[in-house]
């Protein structure tokens, strides 16, 4: 643990779209808590080019995340490198390195097990429950009586193309200078952790990676509010159209902890105009419905609305901040690191998120007759 109030010297692994128009930028905005000293990225050219960016000495640039651990010179670690980040991140936490760890956290339990037992401290990053509107959502539900008051939530997510949701941001073309050997190593290695995950099934690895990459946020936010689903009754894949997007859009419901029902649809809508989340908690006396946007565009408020009975009619109260949620992760980060303090998921809340999305893929078997496998079967 550092001095509290220092700035905590960072290491980022992974240049993709996420450290670029996320990260990165708001590390540098947050220079009063966070100094970049290495870098490390497959593409010798996106590794260059934000070196240079971010003035990260070319001798702290690395080609490989294991190289930039072992030279040391940091504090901590953020992890936003795709795929499982379970080997990654224990490298890190057996340096003793706190971690922030993009989602997922790890692609198997087992994974998630050997993190537990290499010390340090670990946050993953659910942006969604730092956001200044859920947690104003989290307070007026625990005045109305916290979980037990919630009678059903219901959340849409309208999930638009990559490319729409990031039309603004003008970024470069991928780049063409990663080494194949190099991509089809990881790329092999995440093959074996499906499979160990959940087995050879092409339908359930399809779920599974929508689960563990995108619905894991909504997962994330029932724990916050909720508890985890204490059930999975129903799931249901289907696909755009015969000849529409490989990934297919997910529904899955069942109950909550204290009672309540639970539905989340996950709709694949490649030509859709804009990303839009919406999560609505029923409870007796009203709701409380948030609607999210792009998570790529920064300081865009999420509206919280607040709806009562009031007298003999219905009274509404809507909140907004356009205070960033991932610089409030950010910030958090840095109370974890220099302070001890706990962060809202860590590896046991990651794992119950990866343990849910594996019940998820099981009953998915049960009602389709896929062959599920691996971790998921039992």
């Amino acid at each position: 643990m550092t001095e509290a109030g220092k700035r905590i010297r960072i290491a980022v692994a992974g240049l993709g779209v996420i450290a670029r128009t996320v990260h990165l930028p708001l590390l540098q905005r947050r220079a009063d808590l966070f100094d970049v000293v290495a870098l490390s990225d497959l593409s010798p050219s996106r590794l260059a080019e934000l070196g240079d960016r971010y003035g990260v000495e070319p001798a702290r640039r690395y080609p490989d995340a294991e190289a930039m651990l072992a030279g040391g010179g940091c504090d901590a670690v953020l992890l936003a490198t795709s795929g499982s980040h379970g080997e990654l991140a224990g490298a890190a936490l057996r340096r003793g390195l706190p971690v922030l760890c993009e989602k997922p956290l790890a692609y198997t339990l087992a994974e998630a097990d050997r993190l537990a037992d290499a010390g340090a401290a670990l946050m993953v990053g659910y942006m969604k429950q730092y956001d200044p509107a859920v947690a104003e959502a989290a307070r007026l539900l625990d005045e109305i009586g916290g979980p037990a008051a919630v009678h059903a939530v219901e959340v849409t997510v309208l999930h638009a193309a990559g490319e729409q949701q990031l039309t603004f941001a003008n970024l470069p073309p991928a780049p063409r200078d990663v080494p194949a050997a190099e991509l089809a190593r990881l790329r092999n290695a995440d093959e074996r952790l499906l499979d160990a995950a959940v087995g050879g099934d092409a339908g359930a690895r399809a779920l599974y990676q929508i689960l563990i990459n995108s619905v894991s946020h909504d997962l994330s936010l029932l724990r916050l509010f909720t508890g985890a689903p204490a059930t999975v009754d129903h799931v249901a894949t289907w696909p755009l159209a015969p000849d529409g997007p490989a990934e297919p859009s997910v529904e899955l419901s069942g109950r909550l902890p204290a009672g309540g029902r639970y539905g989340i649809r996950w709709l694949n809508l490649p030509d859709c105009p804009a990303y839009r989340e919406t999560v609505t908690l029923h409870h007796a006396r009203g709701a409380l419905e948030l609607v999210f946007p792009s998570p790529y565009l920064l300081n865009a408020p999420t509206m919280l609305t607040a709806v009562d009975r009031h007298g003999g009619g219905e009274r509404r109260a809507v909140f907004r901040s356009v205070t960033e949620a991932f610089e409030q992760e950010l910030v958090a980060f840095h109370a974890m690191v220099t302070a001890g303090a706990r962060p809202l998921t860590g590896i046991v809340e990651g794992a119950a998120d990866v343990r849910t999305s594996q019940q998820v893929v099981r009953r998915y078997g049960e009602l389709t007759g896929a062959a599920i496998g691996g971790e998921a079967a039992s």
